[in-house]
């Protein structure tokens, strides 16, 4: 069986490039073992949320996925930064970058993970181009100068110019083309979960620091008729597995003093998902007619929104270069030169966050004084704090 490229992995970026490359008239297969859960109470949904910046939408217009989202979407148009480092939880550093001074557009809209790949799932739906099976996984690689050979786990041999990983961060074809990565752990985990509570978030993201990692709120659509936000809370390991434990009412408690009761008693309304936090990157983002997306690329902590707006990104630069030579798909020439084009904005992106998050964990008074005194600094400095809101949004490539 031949098909113009073959994408390994179906979760929210592996979907969206099946869906941009269908839309574009490439025919696309796309494999992944796991069929997506597409129902918030289901066993194993992503409770995660994701705030798609002002490129990723572009992304999602171009691919015809953002028609099955716009009534889901909960716009962020402040991005707030609390430092409540003191010996109190009580914010002391509070300081907003508002989308209005860049932009006639909000920073990015929210959704939660699980809502995604149902809308993705849709799209897929009205593209006869793309065939994807779920439940189905990639188990060899084989490639030439000319061509890649996939076997699937239903016996199925794919003959295809382009194999896109997108199967995560312990990817079976980056490992199969031999690209190594780096790997740096932090000995943190999140915990993620949603919440109403009494005071409206205003379409502001919220993003506490104090010691662990920070508490980070991101608006959702109302729910039973009060204000609701996506939570992800970064904290040791240790502790996170302790919280995780505790009972609803106690856990929430817990949650509302985290946060400083800045939204009032925050009560919790889904489950609890726990995630390892680490940073990865491979060495390269391509190899002999594959190439590396997502978190097969590159993993960061969920800082600022950069994770999946950034996998778009890749599928993005992908796209526009297979179009730009659409016989010369897959060719060395073209993976050369989406290596170039994404592999140094990656890095840039890589290394800033990790450095936020490593002074997010500050606990020792000294360093917390000086996190908040860096805070102060940046949003004195109209040019920079200019400058770190483009590059957020990826308006601006380091």
């Amino acid at each position: 069986m031949e098909c113009d490229l073959l994408i390994s992995g179906g979760g929210i970026a592996g979907l969206t490039a099946a869906a941009a490359f269908g839309s574009a008239g490439f025919d696309v297969i796309c494999v992944d073992p796991t069929p997506p859960v597409t129902s918030e109470g289901s066993d194993g949904a992503d409770l995660r949320s994701t705030a798609m910046l002002q490129p990723a939408r572009r992304v999602l217009e171009a691919a015809g996925i953002w028609s099955h989202l716009a009534d889901h979407a909960a716009p962020l148009q402040v991005m707030q930064i609390v430092d409540a480092g003191g010996p109190d939880p009580e914010p002391r550093v509070t300081r907003a970058f508002d989308a209005k001074d860049i932009s006639d557009q909000p920073f990015g809209w929210n959704f939660p993970n699980w809502l995604l790949r149902r809308a993705l799932l849709e799209r897929l739906a009205e593209l006869p181009n793309v065939d994807f099976r779920p439940g189905t996984a990639t188990t060899s690689l084989f490639t030439r100068t000319t061509e890649a050979r996939v076997g699937l786990s239903d016996g199925t041999r794919i003959r295809t110019p382009l194999v896109i990983a997108a199967d995560g961060r312990d990817s079976p074809m980056r490992k199969a083309a031999g690209i190594g990565f780096t790997k740096t752990g932090y000995g943190q985990k999140a915990i993620v979960f949603a919440v109403t509570h009494p005071v409206p978030h205003e379409n502001v993201s919220t993003e506490v620091h104090r010691t662990g990692g920070p508490f980070t709120l991101v608006p959702l659509p109302d729910r039973d008729g009060m204000p609701c936000s996506a939570v992800v809370w970064m904290d040791d390991a240790a502790e996170c597995t302790r919280r995780m434990a505790l009972e609803p009412d106690a856990f929430s408690d817990e949650a509302s003093l985290r946060c400083c009761h800045m939204f009032g008693p925050l009560t919790l309304v889904t489950k609890r998902a726990v995630w390892p936090i680490i940073t990865q990157h491979a060495a390269r983002l391509s190899g002999e007619r594959i190439a590396l997306i997502a978190e097969a690329a590159h993993v960061m902590p969920p800082i600022g929104a950069q994770g999946l707006n950034m996998s778009l990104q890749d599928v993005a630069s992908l796209l526009d270069l297979a179009q730009g030579d659409r016989d010369g798909i897959g060719g060395q020439k073209m993976l050369d030169a989406y290596h170039k084009a994404r592999y140094g904005d990656i890095m840039l992106r890589v290394r800033g966050i990790d450095l936020l998050n490593r002074a997010s964990q500050a606990s020792a008074p000294l360093a917390r004084d000086a996190r908040a005194t860096g805070l102060n600094a940046l949003y004195a400095m109209p040019p920079v704090r200019k400058m770190l809101m483009e590059m957020g949004l990826g308006m601006r490539q380091g």
